[in-house]
């Protein structure tokens, strides 16, 4: 009974810091809230089966990556460079210490200003590569925030099938 309390509170906890990790880049979001799915299948309160492990554990692992190429092929795409890349990151990470609005507008700016700084004679291929780069960080976190939303979602209906 213990153990079973554990996991059950473990896996609320990792689909919680998961989800953080959706917005937050040093966190991988979707594998950790998927370990919160795990920790709870081993749980006799939650009631999933192991098909939904599985298709779950794939869904985490392909947003995952799908996380980290959408950015960099709009960045390419829309003609940036990894400046581009580098700046939307960065931006991200500063904008946490802004609050939400922070988060929204730092990976654009970063973005922006890793362009710029990669190649200031042309500031219309700047912000066209910094559109791409926010885009692809906007379908990430977008991916990310939808996959581990749905495994929330397994989790709390678990607990009453």
């Amino acid at each position: 009974m213990g153990l079973d309390i554990f996991l059950a509170v473990l896996g609320g906890i990792l689909l919680l810091v998961g989800t953080i990790g959706c917005i937050v880049p040093i966190l991988p979001g979707s594998p950790l809230a998927w370990l919160g799915l795990l920790a709870a299948y081993f749980c006799q309160f939650c009631n999933f089966s192991l098909t939904t492990l599985i298709i779950t554990g794939v869904a985490a692992a392909a947003v995952a990556v799908l996380d980290n190429i959408a950015p960099i092929y709009l960045t390419k795409k829309t003609g940036g460079s990894k400046a581009g890349s580098w700046g939307a990151t960065i931006g991200l990470f500063v904008g946490l210490f802004i609050g939400p609005i922070g988060i929204i507008i730092g990976p654009f700016l970063g973005a922006l200003i890793g362009e710029l700084i990669h190649d200031s004679s042309n500031k219309n291929r700047a912000l066209k590569s910094a559109g791409g780069a926010f885009l692809g960080f906007l379908i990430g976190t977008g991916m990310k925030l939808i996959c581990c939303g749905f495994m929330i979602w397994i989790f709390v209906r678990s607990f009453f099938v």
